[in-house]
């Protein structure tokens, strides 16, 4: 029998060693399964470009169909604001799937192209955004001058700042694209319509998203200089739902579910904007009257879809001032193939 000294000393033996080295990837393989079909941590937005996800959220929809696909989901929903803070979050796989603007989606599409390869779930409707000023001195956009200070969710890569990029090469050439970005200030669109509406800080131009462009044209010291269907040529795709392939490929009832969540909080919107508008309301805290929102989501240059539209010319832009490296040949290249046949732009 050993002596206590003897077991101390004892080397491990080595098939054991060369078993636990064999099993170390089935082992991490596991723990990397604890993620399992049905959890799913989802990112959205505060404005009404967001609504469909409000219904969703609201209606328990995901749970719903989940149900039907036999597994329990589990959803926490996170609110972020800016295309930055969400892109580091599905990075670091602290979020399943999220939902900004085009150009935060296009930015990590290129970034993890061949790799993670994030693409678009679906897009969430057409929504214009209102490019707003108090600066009486300012009517057109050649107006702004180098006191100006125009809020934006995120400078450089949010959808407003690329619109506005958008707008700057169209007036001024492809070269001085970011003729506007010297001006430019991140601030969430709530916090920018506060000091908008103030008239007391530095900000006194507002790239907005509704319903906060709505809420700060009620003063009548600010007007709208340009929106987004005029700087795009026609409806575009306000906020865009997306996600990494490995959450598609890996957790494919989850997908399905949030796929046919999303088709009934569409029908649900269209037919039903004052229930909409309250689960918006209610879900935000808002102290915006329900009917305000209503009123909102009834207009005709509202377009809840989940097609997308306008985002091949945004696409294009981008690839042509060097903000992605990949040109894509159509929608269809960052958008999961689930979502072609709605057909989309």
């Amino acid at each position: 029998m050993p002596t206590s000294n003897q077991t101390k000393n004892q080397k491990p033996v080595p098939w054991l060693a060369r078993i636990a080295k064999l099993l170390a990837p089935a082992m991490f393989l596991l723990a990397g399964q604890a993620h399992a079909e049905g959890q799913i941590r989802i990112a959205y937005q505060f404005d009404v470009g967001d609504i469909l996800l409000h219904v969703v959220r609201d209606q328990k929809l995901i749970e719903k169909y989940a149900s039907q696909e036999g597994i329990q989901a589990n959803v926490e929903w996170k609110q972020l604001s800016g295309g930055a803070a969400i892109n580091d979050a599905i990075l670091s796989n602290t979020l399943d799937v999220a939902s900004t603007g085009l150009p935060p989606l296009l930015t990590i599409w290129d970034r993890t192209y061949g790799k993670q390869n994030i693409k678009a779930i679906a897009a969430l409707g057409s929504l214009p955004t209102y490019l707003l000023t108090r600066n009486p001195a300012v009517r057109t956009l050649g107006d702004f001058g180098p006191k100006d200070r125009i809020a934006l969710p995120a400078t450089t890569i949010s959808l407003h700042a690329r619109l506005l990029q958008i707008a700057a090469s169209a007036q001024y050439g492809k070269e001085h694209f970011n003729h506007f970005d010297e001006l430019t200030v991140s601030l969430p669109h709530s916090e920018a319509a506060a000091a908008l509406l103030s008239g007391k800080t530095e900000v006194n131009a507002h790239f907005a998203s509704p319903p906060f462009q709505f809420q700060e044209l009620k003063d009548p010291a600010i007007r709208k200089i340009a929106s987004s269907y005029d700087i795009l040529g026609g409806p575009a795709t306000l906020n865009i739902l997306w996600a990494p392939e490995r959450f598609q490929r890996e957790n494919p009832k989850t997908f399905i579910a949030l796929r046919k969540a999303l088709a009934e909080a569409l029908a649900f919107v269209r037919n039903n904007k004052a229930e909409a508008a309250a689960a918006y309301v209610r879900l935000e805290n808002s102290r915006l009257p329900v009917s305000f929102i209503q009123e909102i989501i009834s207009l005709p240059d509202v377009q809840y879809t989940l097609q997308p539209q306008n985002t091949y010319k945004l696409a294009s832009f981008l690839a042509d001032v060097g903000a992605i490296r990949h040109r894509p040949a159509s929608w269809k290249d960052y958008f999961f193939e689930e979502a072609y046949p709605q057909g989309g732009s």
